[in-house]
């Protein structure tokens, strides 16, 4: 499995050289890849490569709206989403429920819902191939029912709004906004989960230098007893 980190920036008015598009992952393997999210960052720009399935984690413009224009393939999405898309000329699309399981490109792809926000319900994916799986998740408050959503995870994904100052809100019971880097650090601690790499990166890392903003996230890690590092625009990773 392959991941390559098409684009690794928040829904923030800051570009840096190394966080310029909005989030966005290619998950590769022998038999093709999929795109997950497609932001308002891409929209009219041109694949690099033609995908066999789009999925979309929710239906914010940083994540969805680089599709108002069509797309080259099938776009996976929840109802929700989809409600929101409803008027884009999208000619396939997949309906995604909680925990459907579908298998695109070799891959093993499970909707995992999670908190973010209850104007654009979210939900994470894992990606599995083969003995490998990888959580991914760039927007999310709560990961719920966390220990089986990480069993066996070999590399979580996270939101990288904040390394430590809290961007969430509850509402109702339920939490909105961006968990810190610190505490999914503790989530992937507490389910065994050793790496993790964030991306949808927020203001402040993007206003870091890269090696700084590396330096911090690996050092925070390390007292916590697990690996981390940030993702960068183009950063290709086989697993």
């Amino acid at each position: 499995m392959r991941l390559t980190f098409l684009g690794t920036r928040g829904n923030i008015p800051v570009r840096s050289p190394a966080h310029r598009s909005h989030s966005s992952l290619m998950v590769s393997s022998r038999a093709g890849c999929i795109i997950i999210d497609r932001g308002l960052d891409w929209l009219g720009r041109r694949y690099s490569v033609r995908p066999a399935g789009i999925f979309i984690t929710h239906a914010h413009a940083d994540h969805a709206d680089g599709l108002r224009r069509g797309a080259p393939c099938a776009v996976y999405a929840t109802s929700a989403a989809w409600r929101a898309m409803a008027r884009w000329p999208l000619a396939d699309r997949r309906v995604l429920a909680p925990h459907d399981r579908v298998a695109v490109a070799g891959l093993q792809i499970e909707a995992w819902p999670i908190e973010h926000s209850q104007n654009a319900p979210a939900v994470g994916f894992r990606m599995t191939w083969g003995d490998t799986a990888v959580f991914y998740a760039p927007d999310v408050a709560r990961l719920p029912h966390l220990s089986r959503a990480l069993e066996g995870v070999t590399l979580y994904v996270g939101d990288g709004a904040t390394i430590r100052r809290p961007l969430v809100r509850r509402r109702g019971r339920a939490l909105i906004g961006h968990a810190t880097i610190t505490a999914q650090l503790g989530w992937c601690v507490a389910a065994g989960v050793r790496h993790a790499i964030f991306t949808h990166c927020g203001s402040g890392i993007a206003r870091l230098d890269r090696a700084a903003g590396e330096r911090t996230i690996r050092t925070l890690a390390q007292s916590l007893g697990c690996d981390a590092r940030l993702a960068y625009d183009g950063m290709t990773l086989k697993i």
